[in-house]
């Protein structure tokens, strides 16, 4: 734990390609004289698809592949995407529509592939899209989530997806019947649109018999699967690669229909096939992020202690399932559900509905900044409902230190925590004893200030399993190869610095290796914070292997004992011996005497258990009353992440995830109308917070190292998401507060504020 302890703020070494332009995206490596794939998709969001005609489109000088559903079939690729399920209450299946690739006699979103048309041009594919004429005859457009006129799916009467619960339904009863305080809430969370500053794209070529997909995701191996479940093919003949990617977050974690129709393209014509999607597809194609609405109360007894939480969830799933959209409200929102705190019973019921929207699946957080959002605001409404200050209430139901490892309601094992300290920690530096003269100077200036907190808590999700492998190159240098892929994380400075530090081997030598199921054997990909905690553990296993294997060879070479061989972190060393090898000096003498098998070392681990980052955060805003302009001017943040390997990283993370939550609590919204049209297309109508939308962030640590694994970490990647949510939420409540407003949800534009306050003031 000493040796792992010594952080550095190292500045990205990835930075400087990116910075200048040497990044190598999808889009910039596609193979010379590749064809351009072109969708036509659907612009109703509801309705019956007539056959179509595509003998025109066909004919265009320069296209060589239109195919619709019905000739996707012909070619034997009868598939649609694959998606996780979950069990409902009853213990049946929650619906599993088919996802097409291509529609199949219906259309239901705006955005929908019908056609695929690959030409020499993107102009020519675009060109001949014109003369597909889409015969779409439409039905009502199902909206609002819950039964309608029509169902989307026979296999989902009712537009039910999903009903599903987890707690104690009887025990929480209870704990209501006998509450002193109830506190009730309804807490909507706004759709948004991910945005990834890279749209989606891909390539596909044949390699011989193989077929090579080269994609811009989270990683290779569900790209992989998802190819040899829908082409029906051997996984050993699919070679999928991910090079430089702009953006994930979570969107690029699952599978959509265009990379496996490229994919399919390339089989077909036996020839390089490539898209890049536009802003414009992005905004109507890419899986949506959040989108449902809570009813939630939370029982009290006289000591203002919580006795029950009861949750009732109603998500949009939209049209079609895809990847994990199941879980994400479900499982993973019930990992943090009762958060921080030491709750007597609870019980969530959380429902999932088909609308004609583009699908929903992961964002920043998947499930656990839904979660906190929603339980943090029911605590700031309590605070105030009960009469008692916030941070007093949060205080009062804490998980104590000592009930550490706790066992929560919904079965996770939290294993450490000093909640109370971190949140002393931030008040103090969020210099909340200072607030008041900051709220009278507002209001001198004839603004309404608030104060937000929220103190949340993650847990790291996705496979705890990850491998490395450790190879010495002829020229000197190191190659680690990891399961993970950055999406621009930086993976690349921080594995490397981690393998030098454990190695002795200089940073500037070693190659990070990433985003290739030919040379990675097997990987997690990237999400749910997992990245750093499972590679570094994998590394520090494989750092084990290699001190294993070199001790018998140095030992003969040094003329000693194995056992009196040590390894100090940069060089081994035995007793009488003057011989101290650095790792790079004991590969040469390797190499030199034809020990192969002393150049590459490979570990597969498993982390003994989830960890649980947490942290506090305070927001102040500036509401102004004439025209409901919010403005965020102050934001701290003090994390628990435990043992960090580069604070300067972490710290970056956290500025952008907290960026991301504040962007959807004020601004960002996706607004469709009644016949399912996208009102929010563009950057013209869907806002995303620039720079000057955002104060500059305080950040600091209180570290409380985990047990979980043996470097004490715990994932930071989506945290600031977790928490800024409610933070800038609440703070907005409380600027409204004295002016009567009672419910505030998100987003909070000018609009919706200056509405909010008039609405008061026209009930008296």
């Amino acid at each position: 734990m000493e040796k792992f302890g010594r952080s550095q703020p190292i500045r990205r070494v990835e930075d400087q390609r990116f910075l200048t332009g040497q990044g190598r995206y999808v889009d910039d490596i596609a193979p010379e004289g590749a064809l351009h794939a072109y969708f036509l998709r659907s612009d109703v969001a509801h309705g019956v698809l007539a056959p179509l005609d595509l003998g025109d489109a066909r004919e265009v000088p320069g296209v060589h592949l239109v195919l619709d559903a019905a000739a996707l079939a012909e070619a034997g690729v009868t598939k649609g995407l694959p998606a996780v399920q979950i069990k409902n209450r009853d213990g049946s299946d929650s619906a599993a529509p088919k996802r097409p690739l291509l529609a199949e006699g219906r259309v239901r979103y705006v955005g929908e592939i019908i056609a695929m048309i690959v030409a020499d041009t993107i102009e020519a594919a675009r060109d001949a899209a014109e003369l597909i004429w889409a015969e779409i005859d439409e039905l009502p457009a199902m909206m609002q989530r819950g039964e309608g006129e029509v169902d989307l799916h026979e296999e989902a009467p009712g537009n039910r997806v999903f009903d599903w619960g987890i707690g104690d339904e009887a025990a929480t009863q209870a704990a209501f019947d006998s509450a002193a305080h109830v506190v009730e809430m309804e807490v909507e969370d706004n759709r948004i649109i991910v945005a990834s500053l890279e749209p989606r794209g891909a390539y596909a070529e044949m390699e011989d018999d193989r077929l090579h997909l080269a994609v811009n995701a989270q990683g290779v191996w569900v790209p992989k699967r998802t190819l040899a479940e829908v082409l029906e093919m051997d996984p050993e003949m699919i070679h999928v690669t991910n090079p430089d990617t702009g953006g994930g977050f979570g969107m690029k974690g699952q599978p959509h229909p265009e990379q496996i129709l490229v994919a399919q393209a390339a089989r077909m014509l036996n020839r390089p096939v490539r898209w890049m999607g536009t802003r414009s597809e992005a905004m109507v194609a890419d899986a949506g992020g959040r989108d449902l609405n809570h009813t939630a109360a939370l029982a009290f007894d006289e000591n203002l202690r919580i006795t029950g939480y009861r949750v009732k969830t109603e998500c949009n799933i939209g049209a079609y399932n895809s990847q994990f959209s199941h879980i994400i409200q479900t499982t993973l929102f019930s990992r943090v559900l009762t958060g921080v705190y030491d709750i007597g019973a609870v019980w969530l019921n959380a429902e999932g509905f088909y609308t004609n929207t583009t699908p929903v699946d992961a964002y920043r957080g998947a499930g656990r900044p839904e979660a906190i959002y929603l339980l943090e605001r029911m605590m700031d409404r309590a605070a105030r409902e009960l009469g008692v200050d916030g941070q007093e209430l949060r205080r009062r139901n804490f998980i104590a230190v000592d009930q550490f490892p706790y066992k929560s309601l919904t079965g996770e094992t939290i294993d450490v925590g000093d909640f109370a300290r971190v949140l002393a920690h931030a008040a103090d530096f969020a210099d909340v004893a200072g607030f008041a003269a900051r709220r009278a100077e507002s209001e001198a200036r004839g603004l309404k200030r608030g104060l937000g907190l929220c103190y949340y808590i993650e847990s790291i999700l996705g496979d705890p399993s990850e491998g490395a492998k450790v190879v010495f190159n002829e020229d000197g240098t190191v190659s680690i190869f990891v399961g993970t892929q950055s999406n621009g994380q930086g993976h690349e400075t921080v594995y490397a610095k981690f393998l030098s530090d454990q190695t002795g081997i200089p940073m500037e030598k070693i190659q990070v290796v990433q985003g290739d199921s030919d040379l990675i054997a097997q990987g997690g990909g990237t999400g749910g914070s997992r990245s750093v905690t499972t590679q570094s553990h994998a590394t520090l296993a494989t750092v084990a292997a290699m001190i294993e294997a070199y001790t018998p060879y140095l030992a003969e070479k040094m003329g000693v004992e194995e056992s009196e061989i040590t390894f100090d972190d940069e060089t081994f060393r035995a007793p009488g011996s003057n011989l101290t090898p650095t790792f790079l000096e004991a590969a040469e003498m390797a190499r030199a005497d034809g020990r192969e098998d002393l150049l590459s070392h490979e570990k597969r681990v498993t982390l003994p258990g989830r960890s649980f980052p947490n942290g506090a955060h305070f927001a102040e805003v500036e509401v102004d009353p004439e025209t409901g302009k919010v403005e965020l001017v102050r934001y701290k943040v003090v994390d628990d992440f435990g043992n960090l390997i580069n604070p300067l990283l972490a710290e970056g993370q956290v500025h952008g995830g907290v960026a991301q939550g504040a962007g959807q609590a004020l601004m960002e919204h996706v607004v469709h109308d009644e016949s399912g049209q996208l009102l929010t297309a563009s950057f013209m109508d869907y806002a995303l917070p620039r720079a000057d939308d955002m104060p500059m962030f305080g950040f600091e640590t209180e570290p409380v190292p985990s047990t979980a694994n043996p470097m004490g970490m715990k994932g930071c990647g989506e945290a600031g998401t977790v928490g800024a949510m409610a933070a800038v939420a609440n703070a907005v409540g409380d600027a409204l507060w004295d002016m009567g407003v009672r419910q505030a949800d998100m987003p909070f534009t000018p609009a919706r504020v200056w509405k909010m306050m008039k609405d008061v003031e026209a009930a008296g």
